[in-house]
């Protein structure tokens, strides 16, 4: 999966935040329903402008963020 190929960000739309390519649908919504334990299939069916390959784009994106940055934790008790 080639997410860059899915996967804008222009200062124009939506403030700058990562996209899905030819829509306003940011990656932090596909990414927060996923979270919450939507499925793929309600969020389809929630943004019909999405396709099943514009979900695992923003998962690869979500992932090669997680790569390049460092993310401060609490130490646990």
């Amino acid at each position: 999966m080639n997410w860059q190929e899915r996967i804008t960000v222009d200062p124009q739309i939506c403030h700058g935040k990562a996209c899905v390519k030819d829509t306003r649908i940011m990656v932090s919504v596909i990414l927060d329903n996923l979270a919450a334990g939507v499925s793929q299939e309600d969020i389809l069916e929630s943004y019909p402008p999405l396709g099943g390959d514009d979900i695992q784009a923003a998962m690869a994106y979500a992932a090669e963020l997680a790569r390049e940055r460092v993310v401060s934790m609490p130490i646990a008790a």
